[in-house]
C-alpha cells in the first residue's frame, strides 16, 4: 500500500498546488498550506509503516524474537501510537480541538515510552537477555512507532492557526 499512498501524495499535492495558485481568502490559502504538511506527514506515517512491516519480516526470517517483556512494552506502545492517529485523524476531520489536550497527553506518554523502553531494552540486552540483531529491530521499531506519534500530532493540529510548540515559547 506505501504505493498507493506515495502516488496519492503526489496526486493531492499537485491538486493542492493548483488550487494555492488561485486568488484565495486569506483563510483558504492558510488552510490549504496546513493541507501540504498534512499530505506530507501521512505519507511519512506510510513510510514508517513500510518500515514496521520490512522488521516484522526481518524478524521472521532471521528467525529473532522479542523478550515476554520486550513484545508487552512494544505492544503498549503500538496501542498508544494507534490511539493517538485514531485521534489526530479525529480531530483534523471534525476541526473539533477538543481533542487538543488527549492528544498533546498521548504524545508526552510516547515521548515517555520511547525513552524508557530504550533503556528497559539496553538493560535486557546487557542481561544478555536479548539478542544485539533482535535489538536493533526493537529500537527501530520504537522509534519509528514515536515518530508516527509526531506526524499524528502535527495533522492534529494542523487545523489551528499558531503550532502548539510555539504557544510554549
Amino acid at each position: 500500500q506505501e504505493k498507493e499512498i506515495d502516488f496519492l501524495s503526489r496526486e493531492i499535492t499537485d491538486y493542492l498546488v493548483k488550487i494555492n495558485q488561485l486568488e484565495l481568502p486569506v483563510a483558504d490559502a492558510s488552510r490549504i498550506g496546513g493541507l501540504f504538511h498534512v499530505v506530507n506527514d501521512i505519507e511519512r506515517i506510510g513510510d514508517h509503516a513500510e518500515n514496521i512491516a520490512d522488521a516484522a519480516v526481518d524478524l521472521q526470517e532471521e528467525n529473532l524474537e522479542f523478550t515476554r517483556k520486550g513484545n508487552k512494552e512494544l505492544s503498549e506502545m503500538h496501542a498508544k501510537v494507534i490511539q493517538i492517529v485514531e485521534e489526530a485523524l479525529r480531530m483534523f476531520a471534525t476541526m473539533d480541538t477538543s481533542y487538543q489536550a488527549e492528544i498533546l497527553t498521548l504524545e508526552n506518554e510516547i515521548d515517555t515510552m520511547e525513552r524508557e523502553l530504550q533503556r528497559s531494552h539496553i538493560r535486557r540486552m546487557a542481561k544478555g537477555k536479548c539478542t544485539p540483531q533482535a535489538g536493533v529491530i526493537f529500537t527501530d521499531l520504537i522509534t519509528g512507532l514515536e515518530r508516527v506519534g509526531d506526524h499524528a500530532t502535527n495533522i492534529a493540529f494542523s487545523i489551528l492557526q499558531n503550532d502548539p510548540a510555539e504557544d510554549e515559547e
